[in-house]
C-alpha cells in the first residue's frame, strides 16, 4: 500500500505511523512544579540528539504537566524504563490532576538528584539530570484546531548508572532489560539474547572503498 500521510486515509484500523517508527526508547521525565509536587510521566518521543555535548528531547502532545513544569523551573530528569519497571511506567501514564504525585501513584520511590531539583526513579538502573536548553513548538495537526506538539531539548549535566551494571569499564545494557514503545499497546525490550554488534566498516586510504572487520567488537570505536 502507499497513501498520503498528511490526509492520513490509510484505510486500516489505526495510524500505522507510530507501529513503523519503533522501537522507541522511553523518556520517563520527571518534573517538580511551582507547588514543589513531583510530576513522572512516560513519553514515546524521545531520544538522545547529541553526545558532545550529552543532549536529550522528547516531545509532548499539548501543555502537559511535564512541559509546564520544564518551561516553569528549566530542570527536568529522564529515568530508564525497564522490563521490571514496565507496570509502574504504565501506571504513570495516568492523565490524573496536577496535584497527584505518579511517583507515590506507581508505588516509587524519589531518589535526589545531583545536579537538579527533580528527583528521578529510584528503582531505575540509570537516568539523566537535564536543564532545558530549548523548546520548539511543532506545526497543528493540519486542518485542525488542536494544539500541535512542542519538542524539549534538554543538556545532560548529570548521569546516574547503577554499579551493579558496570563491567568491564562497559554498560551492561542488555542486562538493564529497557523497554521501548511500539505502535498500538505493544512494547519491546531489549536482553542480552536480543543484542548483538556490528564492527564499523573501514574505509579504504583513497576512500573510494570500504572493507568489513570480521569477529566480534574488539572495543575499538572507528
Amino acid at each position: 500500500m502507499h497513501y498520503d500521510a498528511t490526509g492520513r486515509n490509510h484505510g486500516l484500523r489505526h495510524d500505522p505511523f507510530k507501529a513503523l517508527v519503533g522501537p522507541r526508547p522511553i523518556g520517563w521525565v520527571s518534573t517538580i512544579g511551582a507547588d514543589g509536587i513531583a510530576n513522572l510521566a512516560p513519553y514515546s518521543f524521545f531520544n538522545a540528539v547529541s553526545d558532545r555535548p550529552p543532549m536529550l528531547m522528547f516531545s509532548s502532545a499539548g501543555t502537559k504537566d511535564s512541559l509546564r513544569n520544564i518551561e516553569a523551573t528549566g530542570e527536568f530528569t529522564c529515568s530508564l524504563a525497564t522490563w521490571d519497571l514496565r507496570d509502574a511506567m504504565n501506571m504513570s501514564s495516568a492523565a490524573v490532576a496536577p496535584s497527584v504525585d505518579e511517583f507515590g501513584l506507581a508505588g516509587l520511590k524519589a531518589a535526589p538528584s545531583h545536579f537538579v531539583k527533580p528527583p528521578r526513579v529510584a528503582e531505575a538502573p540509570a537516568a539523566f539530570e537535564c536543564r532545558l536548553w530549548k523548546t520548539l513548538p511543532l506545526p497543528a495537526p493540519h486542518g485542525s484546531k488542536a494544539p500541535g506538539y512542542t519538542v524539549v531539548f534538554g543538556t545532560v549535566v548529570g548521569i546516574y548508572i547503577d554499579d551493579a551494571f558496570i563491567h568491564d569499564g562497559l554498560v551492561q545494557t542488555g542486562q538493564m532489560r529497557p523497554i521501548a514503545r511500539l505502535g498500538y499497546m505493544d512494547y519491546s525490550v531489549v536482553t542480552p539474547e536480543s543484542m548483538f554488534s556490528l564492527n564499523r566498516p573501514i574505509a579504504s586510504d583513497d576512500g573510494q572503498a570500504a572493507a568489513l572487520v570480521p569477529g566480534p567488537w574488539d572495543g575499538v570505536y572507528r
